[in-house]
């Protein structure tokens, strides 16, 4: 018995001194890993339009409904966003509004540094999601 428990304690030991287990954050940065998903970014296309075209499916597929699409047509009668906001504070990032999409116009990126001091920052628009 007591030989068994040092050998667990030797173990615990051994990865105890083996590696730092924190990270000296802002200094060192946490690579995400290919899958992760993280705050959403709209897409233009060659032509420098969102690619959009406000549909709301993204809207209508997200579990917390945090996605809110208002339609509106330009000059050539072609639907796009005149409104588009995420609220980040409530996203649970599944990822649904990008499977979503038929035109591949909302993405998931790796930007997990979402901490700010007020809910009204987390609301992210249109123009800030383009960025």
């Amino acid at each position: 018995m007591i030989k068994a428990l040092l050998h667990g304690l030797s173990i615990t030991l051994r990865y105890f001194f083996k590696k730092p287990i924190t990270m000296k954050y802002p200094e060192e940065r946490w690579q995400p890993f290919p899958r992760f998903r993280g705050i959403q970014k709209l897409l233009k296309d060659e032509q420098g339009k969102v690619k959009c075209v406000a549909c709301s499916l993204c809207a209508t597929v997200c579990p917390a409904q945090v996605i809110r699409v208002e339609a509106a047509e330009d000059e050539s009668h072609q639907k796009y966003p005149r409104l588009f906001e995420i609220d980040a504070g409530r996203c649970i990032f599944c990822g649904f509004c990008e499977q979503a999409c038929p035109m591949g116009a909302i993405m998931m990126t790796e930007g997990y540094e979402l901490a700010d001091y007020g809910r009204d920052k987390l609301m992210y628009d249109k123009e800030r999601l383009l960025r």
